[in-house]
């Protein structure tokens, strides 16, 4: 029988994540030829969703709880929660039961198919307008930075073979960001139509700066894009500089229209302009060095409090067997 491992960070979400467990077990009942274990990664949640990961532990020996030791952000959370999968087929999804769980067989018949990554993609999302905004931003980064195909969508909800979740944990910098470590890992990927249900209860976490955080780190993660797009501006603004210098010359020796007097505000604006460009440019190519630096330094992708439930009963068992010995 194959496995089939479900990973799901989790913030905010002790109402929620009870119902996206139970929905799981029910689906999971139904594919007889599949057995299957969960791994809930509690993101530094504020509340008491660790204390709901402990009891489902405990009513459920197929899960894994682990704690983060501070908020690491979502695709961290996925990185960690990779780590400690052994099926052979891994389903990604969310903690708020917007991504509905009864649909999985949907994104696994399309991985037996063929495929090596199988992406949801929802016909009518039930996000806010603020969220529905972020998607096409991210939509539109992940096409120009990172190569996405323009018929292909991506999402939180997603099934990958073994040997894609494997490549991905060979990624050991400090910026995870699964969407580019899956477009760089294969093409083979596809999109599969499931529902998107309302959120059941409480708000996102994801708030601008959070967004604006994950879009910057998308393209600077795995892209020298931004870089080229940094020179080209600078050639323009030069040439532009250029030609406007010419134009200047120009109409003061040949044109000398009446009362011509050399413009500060029009100096202003162009030395302002050219040195908000180069301290952009400094700003991207340092943002650059300073990722390498970060990464030199060994910061790490995520740090593990503490595991509960099937891992640390299995490592429990093999402590015991070595003392036994």
């Amino acid at each position: 029988m194959k496995k089939i491992s479900f990973v799901i960070p989790c913030y905010r979400s002790s109402k929620t994540l009870p119902g996206v467990v139970a929905e799981i077990e029910e689906t999971m009942q139904k594919l007889l030829d599949y057995r299957h274990e969960i791994v809930l990664i509690n993101d530094c949640s504020p509340d008491d969703t660790f204390e709901t990961i402990r009891q489902l532990c405990r009513e459920n020996k197929r899960i894994t709880g682990i704690s983060l030791a501070k908020n690491f952000g979502q695709h961290a959370a996925l990185m960690a929660g990779f780590h400690h999968v052994s099926g052979d087929i891994v389903i990604c999804l969310d903690d708020d039961g917007q991504t509905p769980a009864c649909e999985a067989d949907r994104l696994i018949r399309a991985i037996e198919d063929g495929a090596d990554v199988a992406y949801a993609r929802y016909a009518h999302k039930h996000h806010s307008g603020f969220r529905n905004f972020g998607s096409r931003v991210n939509e539109l980064m992940t096409r120009v930075m990172l190569g996405k195909p323009k018929d292909l969508y991506v999402s939180s909800y997603f099934a990958a073979r073994r040997f894609v979740v494997e490549e991905m944990l060979h990624y050991e910098n400090s910026y995870p960001y699964v969407i580019g470590l899956v477009l760089r890992t294969t093409k083979n990927i596809v999109n599969v139509d499931v529902n998107h249900r309302d959120r059941q209860a409480g708000e996102s976490g994801y708030t601008m700066k959070k967004l604006m955080a994950l879009w910057f780190n998308g393209f600077t993660a795995f892209s020298v894009k931004p870089l080229r797009i940094a020179t080209a501006a600078g050639v323009v603004c030069a040439v532009c500089g250029f030609l406007y210098g010419i134009y200047t010359i120009i109409k003061k020796i040949f044109i000398q229209p009446p009362g011509l007097v050399t413009g500060f505000s029009a100096l202003m604006s162009v030395i302002v302009f050219m040195g908000g460009m180069l301290m952009l440019m400094l700003g991207l190519v340092g943002e650059y060095m300073g990722r390498v630096y970060i990464s030199m330094n060994s910061s790490p992708q995520f740090v593990i409090r503490e595991v509960v439930g099937k891992e640390a009963w299995e490592q429990a068992d093999l402590t015991k067997e070595d003392t036994e010995e």
